[in-house]
């Protein structure tokens, strides 16, 4: 079972901007809601603890990580999409045709950066590597966890845009007996919920 987490919160994705492969730090916020997850998942049998390079995922993934005894393990696949150019942007900035081809066509790229199709298959090659028996905690991003849950559900990336994902919720995917994968839980927010927002 994979236990994906997406970070805590930034000021950049509070203020609605993409940040792709800018470096945000986590908020007083985000810091708060890496706690919570460490606390929440405490009692759970986590045997590796994995993350993204980018520091709001490896604070995360070192808070959780700590309360297991464990080392994070940064894996340059959990990295979020690249935006190229339109990194920092608001979404509201993003101009509107290439919004729709973005929506519509998970080849398109924004200039500079990354089709959702390439974030899928390099999500695909990380879960075919670490999705077995062991609970694996993998602090990522928006972009990747939902391609993982596309991946495990069999569908076309273009279902994402119908996803929401939180910061600081928990997705679990798990692997049958026949290789299959299933969606156990998605977007769960309950270990952060009380935390003024």
């Amino acid at each position: 079972m994979i236990g994906f987490v997406r970070h805590g919160q930034t000021e950049l994705n509070r203020g609605g901007r993409l940040q792709g492969h800018l470096d945000a730090p986590l908020s007083d916020l985000g810091v708060r809601q890496a706690i919570a997850l460490a606390s929440g998942l405490a009692s759970e049998p986590v045997t590796r603890v994995l993350s993204s390079p980018l520091q709001r995922a490896r604070r995360t993934a070192a808070a959780i990580a700590s309360v297991h005894d464990l080392d994070v393990e940064v894996d340059e696949r959990l990295i979020e999409l690249d935006y190229g150019t339109w990194d920092g942007l608001a979404l509201t900035d993003v101009p509107a045709a290439d919004w729709k081809a973005w929506r519509n066509d998970p080849g398109f790229a924004p200039p500079g950066g990354e089709c959702l199709s390439a974030v899928t298959d390099r999500v695909a090659a990380f879960c075919g590597d670490v999705l077995g028996g062991d609970l694996v905690i993998a602090v990522s991003h928006v972009s990747p966890i939902k391609a993982a849950v596309c991946r495990a559900l069999c569908v076309d990336e273009r279902i994402t845009w119908r996803m929401q994902l939180g910061v600081a919720s928990v997705t679990r995917i798990g692997r049958r007996d026949d290789g299959s994968s299933y969606l156990s839980v998605f977007n769960d927010t309950s270990l952060v919920q009380s935390l003024d927002g």
